[in-house]
């Protein structure tokens, strides 16, 4: 028996805070991978493909509620299941 589950789509804006609008908890169940600029990147907090953009913090700069600070770096964004 094939009992394999299928991923949900990607979708074109997802964020990994899960107080974001755009987060989606069905398709963090799967390892995700993003390609910015044809390198793959680990450390994207944010992205969205149909503007070109993702977030990533801005090194260990936190603000005071002790969330990381992100940088919006514009590019190629291509999301894909590992």
């Amino acid at each position: 028996m094939n009992t394999a589950i299928t991923p949900p789509p990607l979708p074109d804006h997802l964020s990994t805070d899960a107080r974001s609008p755009h987060y989606s908890a069905a398709v963090f169940e799967h390892d995700i991978g993003i390609r910015f600029n044809d390198k793959e990147r680990v450390d994207v907090a944010e992205y969205c493909i149909s503007e070109g953009w993702i977030k990533v913090p801005a090194g260990k700069t936190v603000d005071r509620k002790g969330h990381p600070l992100m940088i919006k770096l514009k590019g190629k964004v291509e999301a894909f299941y590992r």
